[in-house]
């Protein structure tokens, strides 16, 4: 893992459970169904920070006979796992807590306490936000979108950091516009529907996690960047003719498998042919270096007649 993708996750860990144990207090003063729909957000995002970390960990353990390729996906797994818990720790909870209290409306004690523990919160989480920006910023490209970043990154942690805390930014904000509707208008019920918004909120972010994550675990090719890169560096190699088709897959984020079929001068011999693979195999590293897996066939490029 990238130490800027490690530094927001631990950012957002802390953060998130300073967050949950005060929203929690503030429950159990309050009796406010928004905060307690919020507990349960930041309780479930403290404990996808440390799947985030879990899943890092193990991805690094070395290749095996089982495990030819290495456990690179394992971290690819272990985010899809943060959308399922967010989808039903988060989410689901969130939306039985309003709609139970939709049916049965209690009164918010001590709302200035829910205002000032909600205001504590976006303290918190626009700190864990802004961390995660900044360690973003270092890895997008000259004038990439915020959407685009979380739609093409091959990390997985950062764009998950991003999308929780964002949504945790939007989930205060209806928890702090139930509230406070429900102290204008007298009807407890304002409170209720804003732990429904919540838990709509979450189950849409999870939705798009799992989306991006199932793009990732059954395997994504390289970078446009990247496939230019490895196709220059192919065919420019000495002894080549032609690349005739390039293949890649991310086996972990930083872990890059390249089959390719080549058309080799042909005068080779059998110890030049040899020499030649190993020279090309030293220009695409060169070129990519996240390319730890490589496998390049001669073959002859046979032009299709029409």
């Amino acid at each position: 893992m990238e130490e800027g993708s490690k530094k927001a996750i631990v950012a957002a860990f802390f953060a998130n459970l300073g967050i949950a144990v005060s929203k929690l207090a503030g429950f159990f003063i309050t009796g406010s169904a928004s905060l307690l729909a919020e507990a349960g957000h930041s309780l479930a995002d403290t404990g996808n920070q440390g799947l985030l970390l879990f899943g890092s960990k193990r991805s690094k353990r070395a290749a095996d006979l089982a495990h030819p390729f290495g456990y690179g996906p394992e971290r690819y797994f272990w985010s899809f796992v943060v959308a399922l818990v967010l989808f039903s720790m988060g989410g689901l909870f969130a939306m039985y807590e309003g709609i139970h209290k939709l049916s049965n409306p209690q009164t918010v004690e001590n709302p200035t306490v829910a205002f000032a523990i909600l205001g504590f919160a976006v303290t918190l989480e626009s700190f864990s936000l802004r961390t995660a920006m900044r360690e973003a910023r270092h890895e997008m490209r000259p004038g990439q979108g915020w959407w685009n970043f979380i739609h093409t990154a091959k990390s997985p942690e950062l764009p998950i950091v991003l999308l929780e805390d964002t949504g945790a930014e939007l989930g205060l904000a209806f928890a702090i516009f139930g509230l406070a509707m429900s102290e204008i208008t007298g009807n407890e019920r304002w409170d209720a529907i804003g732990s429904v918004a919540i838990g709509l909120l979450l189950v849409a972010i999870a939705g798009i996690l799992a989306v991006e994550m199932k793009g990732l675990l059954i395997g994504e090719a390289a970078s446009d960047e990247m496939l230019t890169a490895l196709q220059s560096s192919i065919t420019s190699a000495p002894q080549v003719n032609a690349l005739i088709h390039l293949r890649t897959m991310h086996l972990g984020p930083e872990e890059l498998l390249v089959a390719a079929k080549i058309d080799f001068d042909h005068e080779l011999t059998i110890s030049g042919l040899a020499d030649a693979i190993d020279t090309t195999e030293a220009l695409i590293r060169s070129a990519v270096p996240i390319a730890t897996t490589i496998y390049l066939e001669p073959d002859i490029h046979r032009i299709a007649s029409t």
